[in-house]
């Protein structure tokens, strides 16, 4: 039967007013997200992120004061560049998962075919997992239950396969590993511990068999992501020279050594019956006390957020830098990473500065600089902005003094409790004026002036390596104004 024309008609304007529709939603969502200056607004800064800009602004009056609230962020992205499509954002999202932060750029070029090849292995053996499986219950008399083997095997795959899917979901943490390589050691052992109680409570609760496997192994799978991603870098603590295979060989096989005879303790435990539930505490308690020790006896080299801040609050307060032993013991192992931290480093300006009058009091202080540090009273934090032209010492620069800053916060929070006796009472807002933080902000631009340098010094004779890239700065950077 030969097309009719009237209905293919229809049907392409239908389609065109769709893709018509489509676009000009687009160009009104962009259009939204840069709004025009009103004329009484005023341009105070601009930042870039990732090659994205944004330019903040701040209303004025007719005495030409800013007004409450009026301080935002207008983006410099025109309506004619490119709308991510739902396929691009989609393939981004599954890059934060597969590929290092900063690929290719952050790998040699052998990185993408021994991955290929490592995914096409754990492919066939996945395959072959499933089989196995069915077998080896088949195997043990599960074919004389109701449950056919193929069942039950499928039962013990999902709960396999949900672990797996954790697994993956929590390798997103990507450089985390590497900075707080101990925090997340550590959290990873207490994920561990939960996961073997989840597995116990099975036995209450038979018929949960399968959300409670299928959530123990998400918990225990997590635990053996941190594991692995820091288990090189401890043994590369302890390697002198060329031989962190062999140190890594040999840790690895005391590991199973322990393991097979924590495996024999158990079975000769078990033969006379011990309270499940006691058994259990007890074992848990040496695994994590364990673990604690297990942590804090690793010594490294580098600051990461936490031995930075033992080093710098060391070096106001007696003048010296601790050594790397004294170091890594006073390093707080419950700091993790995802906790709120009082100084922020590398922050967006909308964060730092709650008002446009703060920024324009504090920026003539750091004319000099790479950075600018300040303090938000409403969100009880220091932070610390880069600047475009930021170089590696200058992030630690900045890191160094946003510290100083808030020993000087502290200091003058504690003074006034007391001087008013209400210590319970004092809350975030102790320097209510600009002019306070500011003075506040001078002094200490001029304590950083003269120690900075000291502080390094006295850093690298302990044996400290300098590196900012543990100390993990944010992405946004000032930049100049933009006055498209």
């Amino acid at each position: 039967m030969a097309p009719n024309p009237m209905k293919s008609a229809s049907s392409s304007i239908g389609s065109s007013s769709q893709d018509i529709l489509v676009r000009e939603t687009l160009r009104i969502s962009a259009n939204l997200a840069s709004a025009p200056l009103l004329q009484t607004d005023r341009i105070i800064c601009c930042e870039e992120i990732d090659g994205r800009r944004w330019k903040y602004v701040a209303e004025t009056d007719g005495c030409g004061r800013f007004k409450n609230n009026s301080f935002r962020p207008l983006s410099l992205q025109s309506s004619q560049l490119h709308i991510p499509l739902p396929l691009d954002e989609l393939m981004s999202f599954v890059r934060s998962y597969v590929v290092p932060e900063g690929f290719p750029d952050s790998v040699t070029p052998s990185y993408v075919p021994y991955m290929t090849w490592r995914a096409l292995k754990h492919f066939f053996g996945g395959a072959m997992g499933v089989f196995t499986t069915q077998t080896l219950l088949s195997s043990v008399g599960v074919s004389r239950n109701r449950a056919t083997p193929g069942a039950v095997a499928i039962n013990w795959i999902l709960k396999d396969g949900a672990g797996r899917v954790g697994k993956m979901l929590f390798a997103r943490q990507g450089k985390k590993f590497d900075y707080d390589l101990k925090q997340l050691r550590f959290a990873g052992d207490l994920l561990m511990e939960l996961g073997a109680g989840v597995e116990l409570a099975t036995a209450a609760v038979p018929h949960l068999f399968l959300p409670l496997a299928c959530a123990a192994n998400v918990v225990k799978n997590v635990a053996a992501v941190t594991s692995t991603s820091t288990r090189t870098p401890i043994y590369k603590a302890f390697a002198k020279g060329e031989n962190i295979g062999d140190v890594t060989a040999k840790g690895e096989c005391v590991g199973n050594i322990a393991d097979l005879l924590g495996t024999g303790f158990s079975i000769l435990l078990a033969k006379r019956n011990p309270s499940l539930v006691t058994t259990f505490s007890l074992l848990s308690c040496g695994y994590i006390l364990s673990s604690y020790r297990e942590v804090k006896s690793v010594v490294l080299h580098t600051l990461n957020y936490a031995r930075f801040s033992v080093a710098v609050e060391s070096f106001l307060k007696t003048g010296r830098v601790p050594t790397l032993q004294e170091g890594n013991m006073n390093e707080n192992i419950f700091s993790f990473p995802w906790r709120d931290r009082p100084v922020v480093l590398g922050s967006r300006i909308k964060e730092a500065f709650q008002d446009p009058s703060a920024y324009v009091a504090v920026e003539p202080l750091f004319d000099k600089e790479r950075y600018m540090v300040t303090y938000n009273p409403l969100k009880n934090k220091v932070y610390a902005v880069l600047k475009d032209q930021a170089k590696p010492d200058d992030i630690l620069k900045a890191a160094f003094h946003a510290h100083v800053l808030l020993s000087f916060i502290k200091s003058s929070n504690e003074r006034k409790a007391s001087s008013f006796k209400q210590r319970e009472a004092l809350n975030s807002d102790a320097m209510h004026t600009i002019a306070d933080l500011e003075a506040s902000i001078a002094d200490s631009c001029k304590i950083v002036a003269i120690s900075y340098g000291l502080f390094k010094n006295k850093a690298k004779e302990q044996g400290w390596t300098m590196s900012e890239s543990l100390l993990n700065p944010g992405r946004a950077r000032l930049c100049q104004v933009d006055d498209r």
